[in-house]
């Protein structure tokens, strides 16, 4: 284990998580200071927006070297509840690009537990309700 991933994992966010509707998140501003009081030469670069044209949302992605380790991560541009907007504007993509900092940070292990899960799907959301019924019987005909 690396000592960054050892000191950083370590660091308890629990007293600056934030909440915007059912969503926990830690300040950008928070998070980099962090890092950057322990690491003070860690560095962040944002590749081009990456646009899907048949949907007209897009991804944005950002690298975070820390003492020479590099962590890449991507986040699609999205609104309070978490859906890809369509055609988003300047400040979707910005804010979009801050978020994702906040989470290639935690790739080096500061607040990485605020992610958990991320990859579950809300079966609620993405599926229409079932209703149960009961199993039709088959009845026989006479030919």
């Amino acid at each position: 284990m690396s000592n960054v991933w050892k000191t950083l994992s370590a660091i308890d966010v629990s007293n600056h998580i934030e909440q915007k509707g059912n969503l926990n998140y830690l300040s950008w501003a928070w998070a980099w200071s962090t890092l950057c009081e322990h690491y003070p030469e860690s560095t962040y670069s944002y590749t081009e927006t990456k646009w899907c044209q048949w949907s007209a949302t897009c991804e944005v992605e950002v690298s975070v070297t820390v003492e020479g380790m590099t962590r890449t991560m991507w986040l699609p541009v999205m609104d309070y509840k978490n859906k890809s907007i369509q055609n988003p504007s300047s400040r979707d993509i910005s804010d979009a690009r801050i978020r994702c900092l906040v989470k290639a940070i935690a790739m080096h292990g500061l607040g990485l537990s605020l992610w958990a899960g991320e990859d579950l799907v809300d079966i609620s959301e993405a599926a229409p309700a079932v209703k149960q019924e009961s199993k039709p019987t088959l009845k026989k005909t006479r030919d």
